[in-house]
């Protein structure tokens, strides 16, 4: 929502342009309102009616590469811990979730059934700290 200070005294105003190219047709609608308060107004933007271009993306998924294989163990596999100062060390947990992206630095989840001292019972782990059971 966008605000802007105007002096005007006018209850309200409606503009209703349609934009017409060689490739699409967009109709647009705003409405604006001004308050009593002439310090701050709102501008209500509404589009509709918007014909998508024709676009090439037949031709782009042909050309998609393979999915890299997954990182790291199966959701829901059970694991070892192996960080000596974790609380739940050479405890077993189950893995939550596990990110992907290479520049991760922990990015296993595991979830223990026992919580820590600080009541929380997930964590999360580089792919060397941790081992499949």
């Amino acid at each position: 929502m966008a605000s802007c200070s105007m002096a005007s005294a006018a209850t309200g105003f409606m503009v209703t342009p349609n934009l017409t190219s060689n490739t699409t047709t967009v109709r647009c609608t705003m409405l604006m309102f001004s308050s009593k308060n002439t310090r701050s107004s709102r501008l209500v933007v509404k589009a509709a009616d918007e014909a998508a271009p024709p676009t090439a993306a037949a031709p782009l998924a042909a050309e998609t590469a393979p999915k890299p294989p997954p990182i790291g163990p199966k959701r829901g596999t059970k694991v070892r811990i192996l960080r000596k100062e974790s609380y739940w060390f050479k405890g077993v947990g189950s893995v939550v979730t596990v990110d992907q992206d290479p520049k991760t630095r922990y990015p296993v989840v595991v979830r223990f059934n026992k919580v820590n001292y600080a009541n929380v019972s997930t964590n999360n782990y580089a792919l060397d700290e941790i081992q499949e059971v």
